[in-house]
Order: structure tokens, then sequence, then C-alpha cells
């Protein structure tokens, strides 16, 4: 993969420097468009999750939010005290402005010049050609560039990748919340690199049994991570199905670790799919112990594990996972 053509050209041309001089409170003056009376909440974003931190009472369609923050962070705004999809920005010592329109789901703000890059190039960064090495270059100071990179690039970039992107880092941000996310990372994928051992875990089956990956030395593994809620997962299971199918009989096998919240939905998928192998979950989400331990940062992705416990290779799919267990089991294609 080349960062320069998975990264195309980065937006925004405000300046970086706060707003806030040495304020160390915020103060939030809202709106909610099509909302008189009702309540609004503050949520937190930590890393693929939300989390509560405050509600304020909607009077006349407006709110206020008072507090501080140690360093400017993604918050999320919602009406709906459930919702997983809020509507976000930076939140940063200082006052300024919120316009929230849940409908059309935008948030615009004022006085913020490091929202100003946030909501600019945040439309943009899934686009194919778009840069993230280019908006860290102009603004390499900016905190937008490290929840872009754990948000939309984590997942996308090889580790070499990775490392070239974390060195534009001003120096300033290196004790900050996502930089500090990004080195860990970097370094726990520097240690499931192929020719690695694999850590090994342990986890419950679906009779609830406990199953560790060291229960299948001596086998070619394929430790496949998906969920059942994950529509990728489920396009990539018939691959994983055909290679299980084809290899099976000849020292190959998979253990698949779901990332699933429920049992229900999770057993439906097993068998709806077709996943005849073992598979093992806490149901804890994105807070599975074991998807930290292995990095895991997007679904599916795989470790081709040999018998003696060594990382063959990583993120195999299709073509590429039948290619490359023809190889290492000497089948002829």
């Amino acid at each position: 993969m080349n960062v320069k053509n998975l990264m195309g050209v980065a937006v925004g041309s405000v300046m970086l420097a706060s707003c806030t001089g040495q304020v160390n409170e915020y103060t939030v003056h809202g709106e909610v468009v099509g909302v008189e009376e009702g309540m609004v909440y503050l949520k937190r974003y930590d890393d693929k999750h939300f989390t509560d931190v405050d509600s304020a009472r909607v009077s006349g369609g407006h709110f206020t939010f008072k507090g501080s923050v140690s360093e400017p962070l993604v918050y999320g705004l919602t009406t709906v005290r459930e919702s997983r999809q809020p509507q976000l920005f930076f939140l940063e010592n200082g006052n300024f402005q919120v316009r929230l329109d849940e409908d059309s789901k935008k948030i615009e703000v004022s006085g913020s010049p490091v929202n100003d890059l946030f909501l600019q190039n945040r439309p943009l960064v899934d686009a194919e050609n778009y840069r993230l090495d280019s908006l860290v270059q102009l603004y390499p100071a900016s905190p937008v560039g490290p929840y872009f990179f754990l948000k939309n690039f984590s997942w996308r970039l090889n580790l070499q990748e990775m490392k070239s992107v974390r060195e534009m880092f001003a120096p300033s941000l290196a004790n900050t919340v996502y930089v500090k996310q990004i080195d860990a990372l970097i370094a726990k994928l520097e240690q499931l690199q192929p020719g690695a051992e694999a850590p090994d875990f342990s986890l419950p089956d679906v009779d609830g049994n406990p199953v560790s990956l060291s229960d299948f030395r001596g086998k070619f593994v394929l430790v496949d991570f998906w969920a059942s809620w994950c529509p990728d997962c489920r396009k990539e299971n018939p691959n994983i199905v055909a290679a299980f199918q084809r290899f099976n009989k000849q020292n190959f096998t998979v253990l698949s670790v779901s990332l699933d919240r429920k049992r229900e939905p999770w057993l439906a998928a097993i068998e709806k799919d077709n996943l005849t192998w073992t598979h093992v979950s806490d149901l804890k989400d994105w807070s599975s112990e074991v998807a930290i331990q292995y990095g895991i940062r997007w679904i599916p992705t795989s470790y081709l594990i040999d018998p003696d416990g060594v990382i063959l290779a990583v993120g195999l799919e299709g073509d590429e996972l039948m290619q490359k267990l023809e190889e290492v089991l000497k089948v002829q294609p």
C-alpha cells in the first residue's frame, strides 16, 4: 500500500494559533435547530466509544455547557441520550458558539480554529485520494491530524506508513492523548509482524468453555477477528468457508474471535454463514481484551499462524488467503 496513493489533498487554510490564550475552562453557547425544549448530551470520543460527560437543558432552542479540558479532544453533541452517532467537534477551553442540526447531521462551530480545520476536512477524509500526510505537513502541531490518523487511517496504513506519518507530528504533541495512543498502537503492531510469535489468549467458546490459541499448536490456524454486525466480515465469510473446506484436512483450521455485543446474533450468524469451526468471544465489542492485545482497528482482520505459533501473514482476504495457504501447505492451485 502506498501512502501517496492512499491519501489525497487536504483542505484547510485556517490559522491554528490558539484563540483561547491561557483560558483554563470552556463555555459552549449552543443552538439546536428544530428543538425548542428538551435535553442535549455531551459525549467524549474514547477510541471507538462515546462516554457520557454532561447534559444541559435546551430552553428556547439554546443551551450552555461549562467545564474544562486538559487539551482539545473530540466530543459529540446529541439530543438522543442513547445515540451512538452524535455530531462531532473538538472541545477546547475558551468561549465559542455551536449550532447543532441533527436532521441534517451537521454541526457548526465558531470561535475555534481547531474546529475550522476539523470540520473542513472531516467530509473528505474517507475519499481514496485524501492526503493525511499533506494535512499533517501543513499543521504538524494540530490535534486534528492525530485524530484522523486514529479514526480514519490506522486501519488503512501498514506499519511503515504509520511510522512515516507519525514522524511528521510536532514534538509539542508527544504527550497528547491521540499521539500517545498512536505510539502505543505502533509499538503493539511492531510485535505482531510476520516472524513474531503470536501472543497466546483464552476466550470462552459458544458453550462457555475456555479455548486458547495455544490449543492449536501443531496446526496452521487462521485467527479471524469479525462480528455478526460487520457487513465486510459477512461478505468475507464465504471466502473463509471456501478455504476451510478446501484445506481443513491438511493441517489447517480457523479460530474466529468475535467482537459481538450479544450472544444471540453471534450464534445466528455462525449458523447462517455456515462457519463450522471454533468460535470464541467475550462479547465485549471493541473492548475485547484480545482485540486490544492484537491491535485490531478494523474488522475483518486475520492472522495466519504456523504450527509453532509464529505469525506468517496479517490481513489476508479472498484470493490472497487461498494463495498463501497453497504456498505454506504446498498444495497445487
